[in-house]
């Protein structure tokens, strides 16, 4: 698997970068980051500490593709928000699947992502953690078998340098949830300062920034005299690698089409 990482000096991006060099059978063949960034022009492996890949860091998709000693397969674009849509439209134009672990997205990237699936596989991961996808299914089948008079609270903790929140997985939980009791998340969710009672049904969250936390999230199912409490946390950042690989490796030679982390497990909704 021949693949272009966008937002390669990030976190996320050096952690596929190292992942990929255990893996025989994926090769890096692009990489971009930012516009500014000083990782442009340097070396994609010395940045990740894993040796010279041969490999710059551009700061644009096009000419990433066009450099690329061989035609990518995909590309895996962990960036910023407000670049996802140019990139997914690159991506359509050159026929390269794509997989999109950006967090952030707001719904003006939706149009950008029809598009691009009309001629290119495209798969957008709120998270890529397989673990994560399973709890998310687990959340709405909970959510759809317990009435609505449990209540419904969403914790989650980053890093200090996380940006949005809650996060993308946290209201990815929120809509698993809210779609399990036949509603939509806008319509049930709570407003993050509450004064008063609470509104029965409603879904609320709570977000907690600081140090190094990879990832934690915990879904609580309140009633009266019992909780119910699903959660995952992340103590290592290279299992989001790790999904983000798997679901590249599927997503290459997939037909045209919006994808899910459901599909590369094999999972449809289990409600």
């Amino acid at each position: 698997m021949r693949l272009v990482i966008v937002g390669a000096a990030g976190r996320m991006g050096l952690a596929i970068a190292r992942g990929c060099a255990v893996d025989p059978g994926v090769r890096v063949v692009g990489a971009v980051d930012h516009a500014g960034s000083a990782a442009i022009g340097q070396d994609l492996g010395a940045l990740a500490g894993i040796g010279s890949l041969g490999v710059p860091v551009l700061d644009d998709l096009e000419a990433a593709l066009s450099a690329a000693p061989e035609p990518a397969d995909v590309v895996i674009d962990f960036s910023n928000p407000s670049a996802t849509a140019s990139h997914l439209a690159t991506c359509a134009a050159r026929g390269v699947a794509v997989l999109v672990g950006t967090t952030g997205l707001d719904a003006g990237v939706d149009p950008a992502a029809a598009a691009a699936a009309q001629r290119v596989p495209v798969l957008i991961a709120p998270n890529t953690s397989i673990g994560v996808t399973l709890l998310i299914e687990l959340v709405r089948a909970a959510a759809r078998a317990l009435p609505a008079a449990y209540d419904i609270e969403i914790v989650e903790s980053h890093h200090r340098a996380k940006r949005d929140a809650p996060s993308g997985t946290a209201l990815a939980l929120g809509r698993a949830a809210a779609e399990g009791r036949g509603a939509s998340l806008e319509a049930l969710r709570l407003p993050d300062v509450r004064d008063g009672l609470r509104v029965e049904g409603g879904i609320g969250f709570a977000v907690l920034r600081g140090g190094d936390i990879v990832g934690e999230h915990e879904l609580r199912f309140v009633g009266t005299g019992e909780a119910i409490t699903l959660g995952h946390r992340a103590t290592d950042r290279a299992i989001f690698a790790r999904g983000a690989l798997q679901a590249a490796r599927w997503l290459v030679g997939r037909p045209a089409g919006r994808y899910e982390m459901l599909d590369v497990i094999g999972l449809k909704t289990i409600c």
